[in-house]
């Protein structure tokens, strides 16, 4: 398991190797998992009172919530050498 750490926005940072997913907060499911997770005490808000545009699942039933683009971490976790580099790139257009 790698313990690069990557930056997810205003000075936080998380363990890349801890990542299990990175996803957008738009959808039902994804909304529902957060706000239960908020119920639960288990979300680490890191948007610094901005939009949510992240939502990054982590090892040990954690959520933490970025302000940054889910594209733009997962890049930044390949950059550090993360374990993604197989994921291909969302193509234009596709969901």
């Amino acid at each position: 398991m790698s313990n690069n750490l990557i930056h997810i926005g205003f000075g936080n940072i998380v363990n890349s190797g801890k990542i299990i997913a990175i996803v957008s907060p738009d959808s039902a499911p994804v909304k529902r998992l957060v706000q239960e997770a908020r119920e639960q005490k288990r979300v680490v808000d890191a948007t610094q009172g901005r939009k949510t545009k992240a939502v990054i699942v982590m090892d040990g039933d954690r959520i933490v919530l970025s302000a940054l683009l889910p594209d733009t971490i997962r890049g930044r976790a390949q950059a550090d050498g993360n374990e993604t580099d197989d994921i291909p790139a969302p193509q234009p257009g596709c969901p």
